[in-house]
């Protein structure tokens, strides 16, 4: 009977790891579901208040710079605070983020509520990818770094598709989407709320605010191409959503604000069935075989655009995204490798760092060329940026050091 009590606590454990890493992964995807469910009105606010497409990529801007701001403050807030506490912090400011947007007539409203979801998003990065790592199940290997980089695009992409649908469908069309998210965040934060803490809380959380990135030395020799493939996908997620709304209007001539949702949806949801295939290859194989096939969605993209056709965009949409998914996640499990509890906030926050501020810069610099330039031209743009950052990953991707000797001299 002496062995049985061991035995119990065991299988207790392992059922509460596991309630702790499905509502962390519903958290997440729950998350970046709200933060996408304006996509489908801004084409509906640019006809009723005036916003120009360098509006809504300053929309995109706002979010980053919200992003960036909590990941460099507050991303290592969850090894002191726990990783319940935070995540819950920021389920809360996304919630506020929503409650705003219930309001929206001019472009500071929608600035300022992008900017609130953002610091949430940003806190939700670190916090619940964290958590998600903490309790995975150590069988399938890639299921921790899948789930935590993935988790967003089946977020986006459902978020994007249940708000089109909502917006051309439902009631209140420019309510309905936000009141939605909300009830899933409320739900999100009970589900953390019942769940085990992973991480002990230890002291230091106002040190913890000094900005600070940290990738262990072990990888980093991995991050200048990690960058590379981080920027060029998410700066191709932020083109998706300041101006693939007007291109699919004005250039492949459809006014469906679910088709938007559906759209947006083509590239973020095959990056979810494109990151196990990544899982049976070395990190570097996958970077380079994801960023390849990335780069041969976007050589579609472009084509569709100039010929106008939407079934052609939609397919070459889905081949970047699924290209993506397999970059993403493979430069992530390179990162990832060897890393301990109080590693991954870190290098979490540096990962979405790059994403973060690669979207930025990249959204603020193409909403101001977009009042000189035409939509196709900006597309244009985008698409040198994922040949570049392609090349980069075909000759460069590398390996994590798996000899302990090698590390020395780094």
């Amino acid at each position: 009977m002496q062995d049985v009590a061991p035995v119990i606590n065991q299988a207790r454990q392992g059922r509460t790891l596991r309630l702790a890493f499905s509502s962390a992964v519903v958290s997440l995807v729950a998350s970046f579901a709200a933060l996408v469910t304006p996509i489908p009105l801004f084409n509906t606010y640019r006809a009723e208040h005036g916003f120009t497409n360098a509006d809504i990529a300053l929309a995109v801007v706002a979010n980053s710079v919200g992003t960036i701001a909590a990941l460099l403050v507050l991303g290592r807030l969850s090894n002191h605070l726990g990783r319940r506490l935070t995540a819950i912090a920021s389920l809360g400011l996304l919630l506020l983020g929503c409650l705003l947007l219930l309001n929206v007539h001019g472009i500071g409203i929608l600035l300022a509520g992008r900017l609130l979801m953002g610091v949430g998003t940003g806190l939700a990065s670190s916090s619940l990818t964290s958590y998600i790592v903490d309790a995975a199940p150590s069988r399938p290997t890639w299921l921790a770094s899948v789930a935590s980089s993935q988790g967003p695009m089946l977020g986006l992409s459902l978020g994007a598709i249940v708000s089109g649908a909502l917006v051309q469908f439902g009631p209140w069309p420019r309510h309905l989407i936000y009141l939605v998210a909300v009830g899933l965040l409320v739900l999100s934060a009970a589900l953390i709320v019942i769940s085990p803490e992973t991480a002990k809380p230890t002291p230091g959380a106002w040190r913890s605010l000094i900005p600070r990135v940290r990738v262990p030395a072990r990888v980093r020799h991995l991050l200048p191409v990690a960058a590379a493939v981080f920027v060029a996908t998410w700066t191709t997620g932020a083109f998706y959503q300041a101006f693939m709304p007007a291109l699919v209007e004005d250039q492949l001539h459809t006014h469906s604000s679910l088709t938007l949702g559906l759209v947006f949806a083509a590239y973020m949801a095959p990056s979810v069935l494109g990151a196990p295939i990544g899982g049976r290859f070395t990190s570097a194989a996958a970077q380079r075989i994801g960023m390849t096939i990335f780069l041969a969605g976007w050589i579609g993209i472009i084509a569709a655009i100039d010929v106008g056709t939407l079934a052609l965009f939609i397919a070459a949409t889905i081949v970047a995204g699924a290209g993506q998914g397999i970059a993403i996640s493979a430069a992530t499990r390179g990162l990832l490798y060897g890393s301990t509890l109080a590693d991954r906030a870190p290098i979490f926050s540096a990962i979405y760092l790059l994403c973060y501020v690669g979207a930025a810069l990249l959204s603020f610099i193409s909403g101001q060329l977009s009042n000189a330039f035409s939509l196709p031209q900006i597309a244009l743009g985008y698409g040198g940026l994922a040949l570049v950052a392609t090349v980069i990953s075909v000759l460069a991707a590398r390996n994590p050091h798996t000899d302990p000797t090698s590390q020395q001299g780094e």
